[in-house]
């Protein structure tokens, strides 16, 4: 798989994590592209880091991700350090994203990227976490990567959803607080 500036990332064998489309990771960046500088970055279900890789090559300056497969952890690191600059900061934890989720209380995020499988029931529990623990940045934003059939989103306490993008079955909603 292939990043801005045409670096070439690891990825995991087989279906064990969903990449996103290039399509859908490009209009993301299209649409936070001049905000990610020196920003604060969250990727929630980090699969093989792609995201993540992106947000350091854009100029994040620090990054946390979280991935419960420890092969996709691997790869992920593996991917981060090969694109971060030295004075970027960046850390990924394995685990369940519900239990590793109260690690970062306290700490907020500028974006945040949640792209779970999408036959999960993680939606609803960890938007719910994300406010309780007031993870997004006043003036941040969350990324919501679904597929319609999947999952209908419901109105989440103190995040309002400022827009919506649809890519064939894929769907970016956007939240702010």
């Amino acid at each position: 798989m292939r990043i801005c500036g045409n670096r070439l990332l690891k990825t995991l064998p087989g279906q064990q994590t969903r990449p996103t489309s290039a399509r859908v990771r490009e209009a993301l960046f299209n649409i936070w592209q001049g905000e990610i500088q020196g920003a604060r970055w969250l990727d929630l279900c980090a699969g093989n880091g792609t995201i993540g890789a992106e947000a350091l090559c854009r100029g994040a300056t620090f990054l946390v991700g979280i991935e419960q497969n420890q092969r996709a952890c691997q790869i992920i690191r593996e991917n981060w350090q090969k694109v971060a600059a030295p004075e970027q900061q960046w850390h990924i934890i394995k685990g369940d994203i519900r239990q590793k989720l109260t690690d970062l209380k306290g700490q907020q995020f500028d974006f945040i990227y949640f792209d779970p499988p999408y036959a999960s029931e993680l939606y609803d529990t960890v938007l719910n976490q994300i406010v309780n623990f007031n993870l997004l940045a006043q003036g941040g934003e969350l990324a919501v990567e679904h597929d319609s059939k999947k999952w209908n989103y419901q109105e989440i306490a103190n995040l309002t959803v400022i827009r919506q993008k649809k890519y064939g079955n894929t769907y970016l909603t956007f939240w702010g607080n």
